[in-house]
């Protein structure tokens, strides 16, 4: 929960805002999990087994989840979170929108596998030493659901013919 800094006029309480490091916290979680549901939909038409359509599908619903209750934090606190993708996440998407059949298969996985590992890290990293507690707790609300898309996106990558590993 924010801290409270005094009361305001009217007599409303005023929270304080989130320290830089908890405001990036904010904005990469948001951007990831845009791009999680941005992939998850190409996932859903370009996927050559079902199995990765499947994932794809659950990306869009998990992650769209996670993002409302993040967004709904973000504005309690008056932070404006970004609404399009960082350079890194859209140059993945551009590679992902030009693959087909195989390729695109493996691309996707290996770029979720890439996220999910970065994306648990930035939660643990919350978890341990973010200083603001509505964060905190929404990272470890979502730790444990983006630990089980990462088993079950390494679970896939191995089951798919790749040609290299």
């Amino acid at each position: 929960m924010a801290a409270l800094i005094g009361i305001g006029l009217g007599g409303a309480a005023l929270a304080v805002a989130p320290n830089s490091s908890d405001q990036d916290f904010y904005t990469k979680a948001a951007i990831g999990g845009m791009a999680e549901v941005e992939s998850g939909k190409l996932a859903q038409a370009k996927g050559t087994a079902k199995d990765i359509r499947d994932f794809g599908a659950m990306m869009v619903s998990d992650h769209t989840r996670a993002g409302e209750t993040l967004k709904s934090l973000a504005a309690g606190k008056r932070l404006t979170l970004p609404t399009e993708l960082d350079d890194r996440n859209k140059a993945v998407l551009r590679e992902l929108e030009m693959a087909s059949g195989a390729s695109f298969d493996v691309t996707y996985l290996r770029a979720q596998v890439m996220a999910h590992e970065d994306t648990e890290a930035l939660l643990k990293q919350q978890i341990m030493s973010g200083k603001d507690g509505d964060a905190q707790a929404w990272a470890s609300a979502t730790l444990p659901t983006v630990t089980a898309h990462l088993k079950m996106v390494r679970a896939l990558l191995r089951s798919v013919p790749t040609g290299d590993r």
